[in-house]
């Protein structure tokens, strides 16, 4: 389940990539299928042995071309172990949420993106998150949890004043805001509820199957309800700079 748009960041064969805060590594996986040179970045050492064991799988079985490489890193995402410029691409999707200090995370990843290339960060949509916040506390109260719900036009402005220019805002995962709803609202802990467990099965019926019927749902409740919002950057290139 892809948050970022691929065609939209153009990333192909020999494309530079980061994803900063992987995860279980949706993305890195993506940007690796498509031939591009990944760099898989995290914090957490078991989530980054997981993402390893996938990308080496990806490369036995030829899910990517020969001449992309791969690996994982584990870091600080305010301390980025690179220096500035190196990549194309920058993805932070769902991170910045759970980061106290935002402004120096975002700082990073504008810092290490080359001019001309492009930043992708997507985070909990304010509505539907808002409503998660009202409906349970341990939804978001807990050890590395969300810190604070965004409005979108304030983390543009947050990204803006690095001198980036806005590309596209676009909505995902309409279909998901209803799950966490009502995961909130039985309890978070309580994966066995009938009908958390029944939404669940048709989540990943969706996804797997990919029918036209919820397909076309999503699209269309996406600029109502959409779980994520992904806002696209692009750096400036300077008068008179080579790429």
């Amino acid at each position: 389940m892809l948050t970022v748009d691929f065609d939209r960041l153009g990333v192909g064969a020999g494309t530079k990539v980061i994803d900063v805060g992987c995860g279980a590594g949706r993305h890195s996986f993506e940007a690796y299928r498509r031939g591009a040179d990944v760099i898989a970045f995290d914090q957490n050492a078991s989530d980054l042995n997981d993402v390893d064991e996938i990308l080496t799988a990806m490369r036995a079985e030829g899910e990517a071309p020969l001449s992309a490489r791969a690996e994982t890193v584990k870091g600080d995402a305010l301390a980025l172990p690179y220096d500035d410029g190196t990549f194309d691409c920058v993805i932070a999707s769902e991170i910045l949420e759970h980061v106290p200090q935002d402004d120096e995370a975002i700082a990073e990843l504008v810092r290490i993106l080359k001019p001309g290339g492009a930043l992708a960060i997507t985070v909990p949509r304010w509505l539907p998150e808002k409503i998660c916040w009202v409906l349970s506390d341990e939804y978001h109260a807990n050890e590395g949890g969300h810190v604070r719900i965004y409005h979108a036009d304030r983390l543009r402005d947050k990204v803006l004043a690095h001198g980036l220019r806005l590309t596209h805002v676009d909505h995902a995962h309409a279909l998901h805001s209803p799950y966490w709803w009502l995961k909130c609202a039985v309890g978070t802990e309580n994966p066995d509820h009938v009908a958390v467990k029944a939404y669940h099965r048709m989540l990943v019926w969706d996804m797997m199957s990919r029918p036209w019927l919820t397909r076309t749902a999503e699209s269309l409740l996406n600029p109502l309800i959409g779980k994520s919002v992904a806002l696209y950057f692009e750096k400036p290139v300077a008068d008179g700079a080579d790429l």
